[in-house]
């Protein structure tokens, strides 16, 4: 299968003006600038299959927003090539407007004093949808994204939960093969979150939709995507599955028991992180021992009544991952030249 997004050896600089400190090296700049070149996006390689929903993660400066620009056609790359559905995304660009949606925090494509209902059907109209196209795309959607309760009402009195729902329902109005969603869940209480999550992993499952997510939010990555990349320095530090990329990084379990009697653990690689009473929180470094040897020593000493092996948080797994491969020094604030 001909994957839906494929990117080779992708790179993409800016040219920036240092900022100078002091008066006279701030005048000497304004007739001699001096600049240096930032390498954004370092030759990076993926592809992705339809259908696949992928957390595209790292820390801000790392090149996760060049990259989607590059992708969705608002920059031209350096080197190397794009192909969106086959169609160079710069090049091709009103093209493939028709056949990718986009959600980016800082930009909405609701009309603010107007209510949802109004901005779809001008969506629909944009996109060349009929009318009767239009009306259909809009009741699937507002009984998928459940904003029947709200649709008509102006986008100015929505909640933030009920305005990013229908930020993302709009950007399906037109059917599209892939959806770009930047930071979807970012500034939502837990509730609305888990709810934001749901209807993007239901539209994925219906449509078929291909999903390209960007989140800081370990739980969007965790609960969504099935698979991750994450991109540093302007290169991919990791792309695979997002159950591999917990081991890879971060290997070792947490066991949470509650024992009959009291019991103690001395066994390398393990650490009690917490003891009240019968209770104990052990962590098991999985390169040093094992659970299986750790519940082995307790059922030595006493019998266990309650037991649960988890993984390390994905939280700390984004945090190590970022840590290892290092955090690219912000520069300093200047005019950036493409």
């Amino acid at each position: 299968m001909e994957p839906i997004v494929h990117v080779e050896h992708l790179t993409k600089s800016f040219t920036m003006r240092v900022k100078q400190h002091g008066l006279a090296a701030s005048i000497a700049g304004l007739v001699r600038p001096e600049r240096r070149t930032i390498d954004a996006v370092r030759g990076i390689d993926f592809a992705i299959e339809p259908g696949e929903v992928v957390a595209f993660i790292g820390p801000n400066g790392a090149g996760k927003s060049t990259t989607i620009k590059l992708i969705t056609g608002i920059l031209y790359p350096d080197a190397g090539t794009v192909r969106v559905m086959g169609m160079d995304p710069h090049r091709q660009r009103k093209a493939l407007a028709y056949r990718i949606g986009t959600v980016f925090g800082q930009k909405s494509q609701l009309w603010f004093h107007l209510p949802p209902a109004d901005s779809f059907r001008l969506l629909g109209t944009i996109y060349d949808l009929s009318t009767a196209e239009t009306v259909k795309r809009i009741d699937f959607l507002t009984e998928v994204f459940e904003i029947g309760e709200f649709i008509d009402q102006p986008v100015r009195k929505l909640s933030l939960g009920q305005r990013i729902r229908c930020e993302i329902a709009g950007s399906l109005i037109h059917s599209p093969r892939v959806l770009f969603l930047d930071e979807p869940s970012i500034g939502l209480d837990v509730v609305v979150k888990q709810r934001i999550r749901d209807l993007i992993a239901r539209i994925n499952a219906e449509e078929r939709v291909t999903v390209f997510l960007t989140s800081h939010d370990a739980g969007d990555i965790e609960k969504i995507c099935r698979r991750a990349i994450v991109i540093n320095h302007g290169s991919i530090v990791w792309d695979g599955t997002v159950k591999e990329m917990k081991y890879s990084f971060l290997n070792r379990r947490i066991v949470e028991v509650k024992m009959d009697g009291p019991a103690t653990v001395s066994l390398p690689g393990v650490t009690v992180l917490k003891q009240r009473d019968y209770s104990m929180k052990i962590e098991v470094d999985l390169g040093v021992s094992s659970a299986e040897r750790v519940i082995s020593e307790l059922l030595r000493q006493s019998s266990i009544q309650d037991i649960t092996i988890s993984s390390a948080p994905m939280e700390e797994v984004i945090t190590h991952i970022y840590e290892r491969t290092g955090r690219p020094a912000p520069p300093e604030p200047a005019e950036v030249e493409s």
